[in-house]
């Protein structure tokens, strides 16, 4: 199996969410995300919106394969993150070595809401 190799083009941005600043990263495309999928081939997209990535996690292979089997689970990272923003989703970037790149709005909850992917 040959490594997955995606650049990501984004622009540095200031926003304003909630009464405060956040620094994020703009994609240079928008992404279609699908609403509370059970695995990351499940996504019935509901959109194309703008992918603004507050945070990157960092997975190991293996751990990728069981995050990605089981996104209606709970997980503490994930907890009051993501949300509507003019024109797209604040968004968690999940990736790890040879996976697709995750784009996860939890909006403001625990588990995976929306979920978009690159790869």
């Amino acid at each position: 199996m040959n490594p997955i190799t995606i650049t990501i083009e984004s622009k540095p941005t200031t926003i304003n969410f909630d009464g405060r600043e956040l620094q994020v990263q703009k994609l240079s495309i928008p992404l279609p995300f699908g609403r509370k999928p059970t695995d990351i081939s499940d996504i019935a997209a509901c959109g194309v919106e703008a992918v603004y990535v507050t945070e990157i996690r960092e997975m190991d292979p293996e751990e990728f394969d069981g995050f990605k089997l089981n996104l209606g689970k709970s997980r503490d990272w994930l907890k009051g993150k993501g949300g509507d923003y003019w024109d797209g989703r604040l968004c968690v970037m999940v990736r790890a070595p040879g996976r697709p790149y995750l784009f996860i709005d939890p909006s403001g909850g625990d588990s995976v809401r929306y979920l978009a992917r690159l790869g």
